[in-house]
């Protein structure tokens, strides 16, 4: 069985999902973010601080290229889609399901965007980094979850259901 590769917006609940779609198809879980800090030594945070944006986004696609898990659920940063080595090798050894919600969904869910260490250019906006990941999330994607309006539970079995279809 291949790995379950969860994309998309920060806030779309890819880590909360992630845990819980691994337990009920009894795979393990990857939270790439965790991986990234682990084998970078530093938090994400301090990555982005210390690298910029552009060096933070070679840094997660290098470990992300990386990658060697079987039968896991691997949750990714959001901005995982800006590495194409990256996502090449996801798409490689896994399904790549997007976790997709409305804009205000995801602008009411994550507050302070900093401490969240979501990755924006300077003078970039929520709105605008939404726009210009959306269309990458649906290229790279092979399953596409519309998640407004379902608990997790009701994600978790759309996923399941998507995913043993392929």
């Amino acid at each position: 069985m291949k790995n379950i590769v969860l994309i998309g917006m920060p806030g779309a609940g890819k880590s909360t999902v992630g845990v819980v779609l691994a337990k009920v198809l009894g795979y393990d879980f990857l939270d790439s973010d965790l991986v990234i800090q682990q084998k970078d030594g530093r938090l994400l945070s301090q990555i982005i601080a210390e690298e910029g944006t552009d060096g933070f986004i070679r840094i997660e696609n290098r470990i992300n290229a990386g990658l060697d898990v079987k039968r896991s659920v691997i949750a990714t940063g959001g901005s995982v889609v800006y590495g194409k080595e990256a996502m090449e090798h996801l798409k490689s050894i896994g399904t790549v399901v997007y976790l997709k919600l409305t804009y205000q969904t995801i602008e009411n869910r994550l507050g302070d965007l900093k401490n969240r260490g979501v990755v924006l250019r300077e003078g970039q906006t929520l709105a605008d980094l939404y726009r210009e990941r959306t269309s990458l999330y649906e290229k790279y994607a092979d399953v596409t979850i519309e998640e407004d309006g379902l608990s997790i539970p009701e994600t978790v079995s759309k996923i399941a259901a998507a995913y043993e279809e392929k």
